[in-house]
């Protein structure tokens, strides 16, 4: 075993392709985060992480969370707009009853 630091860090990521990871840790029991450095750690050293039996898991997580982007979308993503609120008054935005 080896001995690192490790840091809290909060990253956007898109919505599907985080479902597919957290369904793949499970899947390996392994933590997202564990799951995460595994795949840097391979990629860094141009290594293919996973088994075939693995890349079969991920065909079927991707089509159980919709997940249709592919490795050539990495670089075209951007953020979809975020919708506007409705008109409500704010005792309503924060759960609260008038009456």
């Amino acid at each position: 075993m080896i001995e690192v630091k490790r840091v809290q860090t909060g990253v956007r990521i898109e919505a599907a392709l985080l479902k597919v990871l957290k369904g793949l840790a499970a899947y390996t029991n392994l933590s997202l985060g564990d799951l995460l450095e595994g795949i840097c750690l391979h990629a860094f050293e141009g290594k293919a992480p996973f088994s075939r039996e693995t890349v079969a898991q991920i065909a079927q997580l991707k089509q159980i969370y919709g997940l249709t982007l592919t490795a050539a979308d990495s670089h075209h993503l951007v953020d979809a707009p975020r919708r506007a609120a409705t008109a409500r008054p704010a005792a309503a935005r924060k759960g609260r009853r008038h009456g």
